[in-house]
């Protein structure tokens, strides 16, 4: 009679692990996909699903064919743009080892708009390329701003400091971009509607040039997931497990800025997936940044594109920018992280 060796306990629970981990992917895989479909049929006007068809064919016979032409590429960018903020909130939270770091509480996102502001109203800038090179630029001096002045004093960057660095510089961005915008009636209407952030009018003319941005983005924030492992370890064990914790830091970050800032170009400034999304999928994948940053992008094109979904649904028919939607879902999360007795741990 031959006897089967039990395998190790460590191996089990790995093997465990990983299956549940395939098993949630399986599932935000079919969800997203769901709410693409959700996208493209639903909103101030209901399509039924031959238009669909016959629209993601290409034929824009019919108004209902030719809303479906008009919801893909928004649909896209929902999709696309709700997967780089995600990922540059996990992102963010890895290197500042911070629970409340997001594109929009560390100032990044304010900071981008305020440089796409200058840049539209003191030097004529019009183009989508000059748009996306200067809101990077801009989200890279906030960051480096709200970095350096969340290290001042005793304990370095600690979450609080940097949380409070973020909101001030957040603040102050605003009041200057409010400031440049007031007296200029020939930019206000437009400026004002894509600071509140959204995915209406989107068309493939202007996602495709984000496109190498955001995919250099996302190469160097997911090659930096085994760094920010071991940043997580704290830097002195971090450096004597090899990791160059500057050049860890710094590309990793830079990472998040390419993100964030062509997101912010072509979208405008949107607050709070970046918070949210990473302790939604910590909770399915735990705190390993191999899987959780690309679940963090998937759920954040999957929470956007519902929040455009819902923001065209709640104000029929008109429809509400998802960057109003993802502040009503979002404000609530981020009280309940601070109350948390635990927030350091995270």
């Amino acid at each position: 009679m031959t006897v089967t060796p039990a395998k190790p306990t460590a191996l089990v629970g790995l093997q465990q692990s990983r299956r549940g981990r395939l098993f949630w992917l399986a599932g935000v895989l079919g969800a997203l996909l769901c709410a693409c479909l959700v996208s493209v049929s639903l909103g101030t006007r209901s399509v039924v699903w031959a238009d669909i068809l016959a629209g993601l064919g290409g034929r824009t016979d019919t108004m209902a064919q030719a809303v479906v032409a008009v919801r893909v590429p928004r649909t896209c960018l929902a999709v696309l743009a709700g997967g780089a903020l995600g990922l540059a909130g996990a992102v963010m939270q890895g290197v500042t080892r911070n629970p409340l770091a997001d594109p929009g509480i560390l100032g990044v996102n304010a900071g981008a708009a305020l440089a796409v502001i200058v840049g539209m109203a003191w030097f004529g800038m019009q183009t989508l390329a000059a748009y996306i090179w200067v809101a990077i630029l801009g989200a890279g001096i906030a960051a480096i701003f709200v970095y350096a002045i969340g290290s001042l004093g005793r304990g370095g960057a600690t979450p609080l400091k940097l949380a409070l660095a973020g909101a001030a510089t957040t603040i102050a961005a605003a009041s200057f971009t409010t400031a440049i915008i007031l007296p200029r009636n020939d930019i206000a209407g437009a400026a004002r509607s894509w600071q509140v952030g959204g995915v209406g009018g989107a068309s493939f003319d202007v996602i495709l040039p984000c496109l190498p941005f955001i995919f250099a983005g996302l190469i160097l924030s997911l090659l930096s997931a085994r760094s920010l492992n071991l940043l997580a370890l704290g830097e002195e064990t971090a450096a004597g497990l090899g990791a160059q914790v500057a050049m860890a830091r710094a590309a990793a970050a830079l990472g998040a800025v390419l993100l964030c800032g062509a997101t912010t170009a072509i979208c405008g400034p949107i607050a709070f997936l970046g918070l949210v999304v990473p302790h939604v999928c910590r909770l399915m994948v735990g705190v390993d940044h191999r899987w959780l940053m690309p679940f963090s992008a998937l759920i954040g094109g999957l929470l956007l594109t519902l929040a455009d979904v819902i923001g065209r649904l709640v104000a029929r028919p008109s429809e509400m920018e998802v960057g109003i939607v993802t502040a009503f879902l979002g404000a609530p999360v981020f009280i309940w992280i601070v109350r948390q007795r635990r927030v350091r741990e995270l």
